[in-house]
């Protein structure tokens, strides 16, 4: 299996283990091939670290990784320092001072080295800046200057430039909105050599040419877009459904031949003993038939028990291929939000825009428009209602909230208390509820057994992810308005279907802050209300409304 420009990256055998003890990956190997891939998996299953490892950002415990070229990677989460400048995003900072030093006379052979075949780098980042809204003369702002999706569609444009052979992507769409995740699905589209991409976005997920999925401990590679992967998968998981079923049947016919065999032994012995008592016959002949039945018996019974064996083993082979997908299906107290009780307002000097009953309300809009400071601010004037500002380009959005029963999701999952567990932590905001019913409650949440006493500071990223989400459905008395920042980012698939599932639940009001239209499909919106890059609210009726 060797590393080429068909097969850019080997891997062979790879395990690692985190300092203590926790083994991410064991015994993994495949290959990627040239051109698009999207890497999936649920939470847990080591896609972050995978690309670590190919990065070389961090090394096998054993086995190796094997790639053709250099690797460009970008992270989940961009650390910027507070003087981080757009040019050092883009990762040329170093040869722009170089330049400028060539250029001021100085002759240092580092200066050259440096530079290398980049002469016109500010040319080319001047022309990959204004794809996305910048020129070259932004390269010396702070990153501090703009939002975080903005820094993320920089970070990626940097990649381009540099145009290494492999590049892997982490989630690149946290954070992006409408437009840019646009700008981002065209970049992918002609993007060279060969692009790994660890993301739920689904719509990303289809411009990818194959799909790798890392599932128990192994890597599958698929021939085509997610879609096309998923709806393989399914087939292959209602195959292997029926091959359970039809073997699970088969042990159950060899177990009853089984009984029906043993019946029938026990009658020829009862037979047996009851003719060399009174049948006449000599001792020595009613003993060699006795002889002869014991072994026919036993070969039989071997024979028998052979075939339950075999039929057990189908049986557990089949049910080791389907996939356990469990469901979350909450029932959740009523808030008692009436179709006209007022739950917040937002006020941009011009118009007014009402929450109200349980609606379920999307706020949208481009990147550092002001929506997650805009939240924040709400939250802080709390239950005093005082109006909470949101600024952007010098139009103060105001809002304010008409009830303090808010559960808040924000984009980190943090408020939890890392040294106790799953039941203490949802039984500090529902003290009145017999821990019992938390319990039950949490395993309606897939939290489990000795998992929901586990300190939360060793719990996998979804199991974290449904202990927020535990404390923000079963707080008591329940929130009327739950406000939930961007609850997607970093969220593998098979959670984001869970959230969906235990909110169908909840009668509240809901607020959430998101770019990812097919979540919000799913979620049921019922409003849109935009803030545009003017500063201004603009109320729709749905996405589909937004979508025009």
């Amino acid at each position: 299996m060797p590393t080429s420009a068909n097969t850019p990256i080997t891997l062979r055998d790879l395990t690692f283990e985190w300092p203590d003890g926790t083994v991410a990956l064991a015994g993994l190997t495949g290959v990627f091939s040239t051109g698009r891939t999207g890497l999936v998996g649920r939470n847990g299953a080591g896609k972050s670290t995978l690309l670590r490892l190919v990065a070389g950002l961090l090394t096998p415990t054993s086995g190796r990784v094997e790639v053709s070229g250099e690797v460009g990677y970008l992270p989940q989460t961009l650390t910027l320092g507070q003087h981080t400048t757009i040019a050092a995003l883009l990762g040329i900072d170093r040869t722009l001072s170089a330049l400028r030093a060539i250029e001021s006379g100085d002759t240092d052979e580092r200066h050259f080295d440096i530079v290398g075949d980049d002469w016109d780098i500010e040319a080319r980042a001047d022309e990959a800046l204004h794809e996305i809204g910048f020129t070259a003369a932004d390269l010396g702002r702070r990153t501090g200057e703009i939002s975080g999706g903005q820094a993320m569609l920089v970070a990626i444009t940097g990649l381009r430039l540099r145009r290494t052979p492999i590049t892997l992507l982490d989630e690149p769409t946290n954070n992006l909105d409408r437009a840019t995740r646009a700008q981002l699905t065209g970049f992918v589209d002609t993007w060279p050599g060969t692009l790994i991409v660890v993301s739920h976005d689904l719509e990303l997920l289809e411009h990818m040419d194959s799909t790798a999925e890392l599932h128990a401990a192994t890597l599958e590679v698929f021939g085509g877009p997610y879609s096309a992967w998923k709806h393989d998968l399914e087939q292959r998981q209602a195959a292997a459904a029926q091959a359970a079923r039809t073997a699970e049947q088969t042990l159950k016919a060899e177990k009853r031949q089984r009984i029906e065999a043993e019946t029938k032994l026990a009658r020829r012995e009862r037979t047996a003993r009851a003719t060399q008592q009174h049948g006449g016959i000599p001792r020595i002949l009613a003993g060699n038939r006795a002889s002869r039945a014991q072994v026919s018996a036993g070969a039989l019974r071997t024979g028998m028990d052979a075939k339950v064996r075999g039929a057990q083993q189908m049986l557990d082979d089949a049910e080791s291929r389907v996939r356990k997908e469990e469901h979350i299906h909450l029932q959740l107290p009523d808030p008692d939000v009436p179709r006209g009780r007022r739950i917040a307002e937002f006020h941009d000097g011009a118009r007014t825009v009402t929450i109200q009953g349980p609606e379920r309300v999307a706020l949208v809009g481009p990147n550092g428009a002001g929506k997650t400071t805009l939240l924040e601010h709400l939250l802080s004037a709390g239950a005093a209602q005082r109006p909470a500002t949101g600024a952007r380009v010098g139009v103060a959005v105001t809002g304010t909230l008409r009830t303090d029963r808010v559960g808040y999701l924000p984009q980190r999952l943090d408020g939890l208390d890392e040294n106790a567990g799953a039941l203490d932590n949802v039984h500090a905001v529902a003290t009145a509820t017999p821990p019992a019913t938390i319990r039950n409650q949490l395993a309606r949440l897939l939290l489990r057994g000795d998992t929901v006493d586990r300190p939360v500071s060793t719990l996998s990223g979804g199991e974290r992810f449904r202990v927020c989400l535990a404390r923000l459905l079963l707080a008591d008395p329940p929130a009327q308005l739950l406000i939930l920042d961007e609850p997607t980012n970093n969220l593998d698939i098979a959670s984001v279907d869970q959230l969906v599932e235990a909110l169908a639940g909840y009668r509240g009001a809901i607020l959430v802050v998101s770019h990812d239209h097919p979540f919000l499909a799913r979620l049921g919106i019922d409003t849109v209300i935009e803030l545009g890059a003017d500063g201004h609210l603009h109320r729709h009726g749905g996405l589909a409304d937004l979508a025009h």
